[in-house]
């Protein structure tokens, strides 16, 4: 009998195993929503590469022709559909609305100059309303670069020197 009855609590035991698993004690159970949100804000940056001329000769070859220099460029990062205007200053030497470079002499010497936003330099680039490039909304987040063309014009009577000029650029957006 002994046998019998450990049989059979064992498979009791097995039973209520079973039960258990299959049929976990709950006391009840709720459910909420979490909401989950972000702002994405409009961004950009900007960065710029110089604008070089090549050596400018007022005897010779630039005594009446230009001296052009397509070295420089301005690049510019926005959050995507991000529209924006880019300006460009008049620079630290200007006289008016004239951009000059000066040379490093204790009585400085002045060579204008402008910057263009198009290849055949026919629309300043400028630091206003009417003036700044104005690019389509930006397609993605990657860096768009633009083109700043130079020109120096021909005839002016300077010295020999190295001269420089620095021109503030800006993303308004």
């Amino acid at each position: 009998m002994t046998m019998k009855l450990t049989k059979l609590l064992l498979v009791l035991a097995a039973g209520l195993m079973i039960i258990r698993r299959d049929s976990p004690v709950v006391a009840g159970t709720a459910t909420a929503n979490l909401q989950v949100s972000v702002s994405v804000n409009s961004n950009c940056t900007i960065s710029s590469t110089a604008v070089t001329f090549s050596n400018y000769d007022p005897i010779s070859t630039h005594a009446t022709d230009p001296a052009d220099s397509t070295g420089g460029a301005v690049t510019v990062t926005c959050t995507k559909g991000t529209s924006a205007n880019i300006g460009l200053d008049l620079g630290a030497n200007f006289s008016g609305s004239q951009r000059r470079m000066k040379d490093g002499g204790a009585t400085p010497n002045y060579i204008n100059y402008q910057l263009f936003s198009d290849s055949g330099r026919t629309t300043e680039w400028g630091n206003a309303s009417g003036s700044w490039l104005s690019p389509a909304p930006a397609p993605d987040k990657n860096a768009r670069s633009f083109t700043v063309f130079g020109r120096i014009p021909g005839g002016q009577d300077v010295p020999a020197g190295t001269y420089t000029d620095t021109v503030v650029a800006t993303v308004n957006f």
